[in-house]
């Protein structure tokens, strides 16, 4: 398998924030940003395996500021890592107010995804290929976080 850049499958969705998404008071419901985080990282797992694939975890979830209904969420998804089938993602969230034209980061995720053959089985995915600084530095903690999850695991064991 060809080594792909993380560039070839990174994506940026958006979602105008309507009053279903938003609890009396205006502020976006978390359970939405998650949805879309999740599709978010999923498209970017699909494009870099070009197979299924479903969602493992998700390592983290900031809920830095609120975001209200009329913004306009961008979600900036791109791959860290990669290993023999599974792959983290990880997705930034920024809403816009379309009056004032003012960004504020509100959410930062990620999320590990395996990639499934036709038989609904782990199958092996392309390396990454590191080809910028960010995406060494991604990947570099990309690696830290999944070694504290594997230290994680053998503590609940």
């Amino acid at each position: 398998m060809n080594p792909k850049s993380a560039a070839e499958s990174e994506v940026i969705m958006t979602h105008l924030v309507m009053p279903q998404d938003a609890n009396p008071a205006g502020n976006l419901h978390g359970g939405v940003i998650l949805r879309h985080i999740d599709t978010a990282g999923g498209v970017v797992a699909k494009k870099h395996s070009r197979t299924n694939v479903v969602t493992v975890s998700i390592d983290r979830m900031a809920f830095k500021q609120p975001a209200y209904m009329g913004e306009l969420l961008t979600f900036k998804a791109s791959l860290n890592m990669v290993g023999t089938s599974s792959m983290e993602i990880g997705v930034r969230v920024e809403a816009e107010n379309l009056r004032t034209g003012e960004v504020r980061h509100t959410n930062s995720a990620y999320l590990t995804y395996v990639a499934l053959d036709e038989n609904g089985k782990p199958t092996p995915v392309p390396p990454l290929k590191l080809e910028t600084e960010t995406a060494k530095r991604r990947h570099k903690e990309a690696e830290l976080r999944r070694q504290m999850r594997k230290r994680e695991l053998e503590l609940e064991k």
